[in-house]
């Protein structure tokens, strides 16, 4: 096998891979949240360096959740 062709063979193969690891490692989307249904849990980044869950609220009266873009505009 000529380097050329070998090559191109390699390169092949490593894009059948990546294809082949998106496929499979990519998650699948979460179904809708309907209006009156209640938030799904998540954990973040706070702040002051730690992590805040969803869940280390429940039970209080009022939670607001408000995301920003890099940017900080609402969206």
């Amino acid at each position: 096998m000529r380097i050329a062709d070998r090559a191109r063979f390699v390169a092949a193969l490593a894009a059948l891979a990546l294809a082949a690891t998106s496929i499979v490692v990519v998650p699948r989307p979460a179904g809708a949240i309907e209006a009156g249904d209640p938030a799904p849990d998540f954990t973040l980044a706070s702040t002051t360096g730690g992590d805040i869950s969803l869940s280390d609220f429940r039970g209080k009266k009022w939670v607001l959740l408000e995301f920003y873009g890099a940017d900080f505009a609402p969206t």
